[in-house]
């Protein structure tokens, strides 16, 4: 059954009640450039329209700062652009080879105190994280290890494309290597499906045994707006549930 608004409200009403900490979803990729924003967005807008008080963040950011402008717009300015991504770096390189280009440190210590203040804000926090699982962040970690360090559910965002087994896999054994047993795939298809798009899906699910595995079809050009995000949303509702509940 399709998790409501009403059930989303209850959820939210039964942590406070029981003092448990907001619910954690980490969005990951199998790479940089897969649809892990627009699949956070998503879920985002998502989450709010159905009754549960959800923000989203994105830790590091290399490059331009369009994806956190979306964050920021579909959470409404709830946080701020420094809170959505505190680690920024004009150049679009790994976390830590930019930091140490800026003669800048980043423990991970300091990631998480980042996260913990914004978890406390809300009843679910999305975390997105930069590009794949074992991208170096700060010195001496991965992605993977903030992963490992956050009380959290899952999501690996993968483009349904020639090559996405493989890459979809590695990732999930990673993460399952490290411990993380919550985890769903979802997979975002591309504005020209190539022959493996229709079998893709059906392959990964196959591998991973009991890992949920998702697909959300191509949503046009110009997905990655706010006013789009909104649209969207509802085209996809019944999957974004599933993904949620």
């Amino acid at each position: 059954m399709r998790p409501t608004a009403l059930s989303y409200a209850r959820g939210a009403r039964a942590r406070k009640l029981l003092n448990m900490p907001a619910r954690i979803i980490f969005v990951t990729g199998t790479d940089t450039g897969v649809g892990k924003t627009l699949l956070t967005g998503l879920l985002l807008q998502h989450l709010r329209r159905n009754g549960c008080h959800t923000l989203a963040m994105k830790p590091f950011c290399s490059g331009g700062r369009a994806d956190v402008d979306l964050l920021r717009a579909i959470q409404e300015g709830e946080l701020t652009t420094d809170e959505i991504n505190p680690f920024y770096f004009c150049e679009p390189i790994a976390p830590l080879v930019a930091a140490r280009e800026h003669g800048r440190s980043i423990s991970l210590q300091e990631v998480l105190q980042r996260i913990a203040h914004c978890v406390s804000r809300c009843e679910c926090l999305l975390v997105e994280g930069s590009g794949g699982l074992l991208v170096p962040l700060g010195e001496g970690y991965t992605v993977a290890d903030l992963v490992s360090k956050l009380n959290c559910e899952v999501v690996v965002v993968s483009a349904n494309r020639l090559g996405t087994i493989n890459h979809t896999l590695l990732t999930v054994r990673a993460l399952q290597h490290a411990g993380i047993t919550t985890l769903k795939v979802v997979m975002m298809s591309c504005a020209k499906a190539d022959e493996s798009s229709r079998s893709n899906s059906r392959i990964v699910a196959e591998w991973l045994g009991g890992v949920p595995v998702f697909s959300v079809g191509f949503l046009g050009e110009k997905p990655m707006r706010a006013k789009a995000i909104k649209a969207s949303e509802k085209k996809v509702e019944k999957i974004l549930a599933q993904i949620t509940a």
